[in-house]
């Protein structure tokens, strides 16, 4: 696991550069974990489900199974290699309460590991490694 970017397990302040990348619903509604965060200290917009707002990007994950996810992080992903002097902080995205598990999320981000730009939790890069 050398070189690759990881993400801090508590997040409580960002640099002017950094972007706190989180799971939300497609409503935009930032009600619990690491959503109601990011609306309280990083500017995520109510209302706002999908992309970016504030110093945060929004991953929607509770509107059905894992593969509806996909597109969303496969957005996401684009959306980072077009903005490289930001740095991504994603968070264990799909794994509070949407009800996903590590196993199942970190495949979605493959293409995202090793990217300079984007950070992983660690439990991810130890599934991508295996």
């Amino acid at each position: 696991m050398t070189n690759l970017q990881i993400t801090p397990e508590f997040i409580t302040k960002l640099a002017a550069d950094e972007v706190f990348v989180f799971g939300s619903n497609l409503a935009g509604m930032h009600g619990g974990g690491a959503a109601r965060m990011a609306y309280e200290r990083f500017g995520a917009e109510w209302g706002v489900g999908v992309g970016p707002t504030g110093q945060c990007y929004a991953i929607p994950t509770m509107q059905g199974g894992i593969e509806t996810i996909r597109p969303y992080v496969d957005e996401f992903i684009a959306f980072a290699r077009q903005h490289a002097a930001k740095r991504f902080l994603v968070t264990r995205v799909g794994c509070g309460i949407a009800g996903f598990t590590d196993e199942e999320m970190a495949p979605l981000f493959r293409e995202a590991q090793g990217l300079p730009n984007i950070a992983l939790p660690i439990e991810w890069h130890r599934i991508l490694d295996d």
